[in-house]
């Protein structure tokens, strides 16, 4: 299987990921206009449960992606299948469980979260995904642990296809028996989406299976042992993550009624925030998944052969790339949040302001995921989980007593996630810093970027007044001044010397 490089296999995920976004937002945009920001309220107050179960099975592709990568390196392939197989018997069994009590304990979660009633049938409608996704996050692992990240992305495309064609289809059929029944039909595109994946993905992974011929392939405690030792870490920082997520789910809308909102408004005001303006700050997140992905491996494989010179290089090209996508974002949804949420959800733009303020969290959110990504690959698993957990009370403190205060309400959540992800950011730079001598060089990661991101948005702002002042219409400006925006971002970045041709050209190949 042929290995890719840092940048090829970064941008393979990123592509994927960017159009599985895409494919989200045709999700999204049809979800809102058919059961407006009460359903999606229903439906993304559910959703967290779903993401606490990925998050808590993430150690596991993680383990596996490390794992696999460093037994290639050494030539042990038989061990690399033992430890996709001990992977898959944990993941299957821990799919099936928290699916059993997703469908069985659905209706005691309701009173215990002090979620309206009417969310339980999005409860019920994703409780069969965590099964599946037992399935084929490990194969994911597998695949990334070979650095071949092509499998992994086309299954992600096949997913988001299979959910929005499913949970959108079940959506319009179920509305006219009432929103909730069509929440739960949009939950249940999670289930559709992740068994299309693993119809492409187990037939994928049998045929490299068998062009080793290795024959059976034996069960190994040892392995199971060093998978578990990896991942529980990893799995817990995850975890952190989405307890926030299910955190704000349960304070976000109490907080708000102690604000002086109704029940309906604390509701749609949390969907405008988690169902619309996360959906934005959640783009740029998209590379950092793939460069965590990609980073993992390439680390651990030459962490092990002793090459530091190569390490610092990839960390060194991680954390500029991590930059030059986050910084533009970062100014791109600031100053255009208005004309891109009214772009996407024409006449329910609602939430705009909150998306503006949100946007600031994006050099943090993306920061943190890339340095927990490059700690862990050199084995310093529990760490950026001790930073994590920090952050994690600090966003629950500042949401409790942030959101009360009524003329903040909902820009409380906002304040308390780009609190907490700086910190934990600037905890883990100062750890690498200790530990392994790493600093960011100020010039190219940060400064050059800031000044490519101002050139782009400035240019960007004019061409929208013009175009909108000539045009009068709002998604043609848009767009028109997206599109030119990041061709002179693009130039900004080979005229500021960001990154070279020539450079390019190496770390594509290696």
């Amino acid at each position: 299987m042929k290995k890719q490089s840092l940048i090829k296999g970064s941008l393979v995920l990123a592509c994927a990921g960017i159009l599985a976004k895409f494919l989200g937002l045709f999700f999204r945009w049809p979800l809102i206009m058919l059961i407006g920001d009460e359903g999606l309220g229903y439906y993304q107050m559910t959703y967290p449960l779903y993401m606490l179960f990925v998050a808590i099975a993430a150690g596991i592709p993680i383990a596996v992606s490390k794992l696999v990568s460093e037994k290639n390196a050494l030539g042990k392939y038989e061990e690399s299948f033992q430890v996709i197989k001990e992977a898959l018997k944990v993941m299957v069994l821990l799919g099936i469980g928290t699916s059993i009590f997703l469908a069985v304990g659905g209706k005691f979660l309701l009173p215990f979260l002090k979620w309206d009633d009417k969310a339980y049938y999005s409860i019920l409608g994703i409780c069969l995904a965590p099964t599946l996704i037992g399935i084929i996050t490990p194969i994911r692992g597998f695949f990334q642990g070979f650095q071949n990240m092509t499998p992994t992305a086309i299954s992600q495309i096949l997913e988001q296809i299979g959910r929005v064609i499913v949970g959108v289809g079940l959506a319009y059929i179920l509305i006219d028996k009432g929103i909730e029944y069509s929440a739960g039909g949009a939950s249940f595109g999670a289930v559709a989406g992740a068994f299309v994946a693993a119809l492409y993905l187990i037939p994928k992974y049998r045929k490299i299976k068998n062009s080793f011929k290795l024959g059976k392939i034996k069960g190994s405690h040892k392995i199971f042992m060093e998978i578990i030792n990896i991942a529980l870490p990893i799995s817990i920082g995850a975890a952190v993550g989405s307890v926030m997520g299910v955190i704000d789910s349960v304070l976000v809308p109490q907080k708000l009624l102690q604000a002086g909102f109704t029940g309906q408004e604390a509701t749609v005001l949390y969907a405008q925030l988690t169902g619309k303006a996360t959906v934005f700050t959640n783009i740029p997140m998209t590379l950092a998944t793939a460069l965590a992905a990609s980073i993992i491996p390439i680390i651990s494989e030459l962490y092990i052969l002793k090459d530091k010179v190569q390490v610092k290089q990839k960390i060194d090209t991680t954390m500029k790339l991590c930059m030059i996508v986050s910084i533009p974002c970062f100014l791109g949804l600031f100053f255009m949040a208005e004309p891109i949420m009214n772009l996407l959800f024409p006449g329910k733009a609602d939430g705009f302001m909150i998306l503006k303020y949100l946007s600031i969290s994006v050099p943090f959110l993306v920061g943190t995921q890339i340095t927990t990504s490059i700690l862990q690959g050199m084995g310093y698993y529990y760490r950026p989980v001790f930073h994590l957990f920090i952050g994690c009370i600090l966003k629950v403190l500042l949401t409790m007593n942030l959101i009360p205060i009524r003329y903040l309400n909902i820009y409380g959540a906002v304040i308390a996630t780009i609190i907490s992800y700086s910190v934990v950011l600037i905890l883990n730079l100062i750890y690498m810093a200790k530990r392994f001598k790493y600093a960011p060089n100020i010039k190219d990661v940060i400064i050059k970027p800031i000044f490519a991101s101002i050139l782009m948005i400035g240019t960007v702002l004019y061409l929208y007044t013009q175009a909108l002042k000539y045009s009068g219409s709002n998604s043609i400006s848009c767009l028109i001044a997206v599109f030119v925006g990041i061709i002179i971002y693009m130039i900004s970045l080979f005229v500021l010397k960001i990154f070279s041709v020539e450079e390019i050209k190496g770390r594509l190949r290696n």
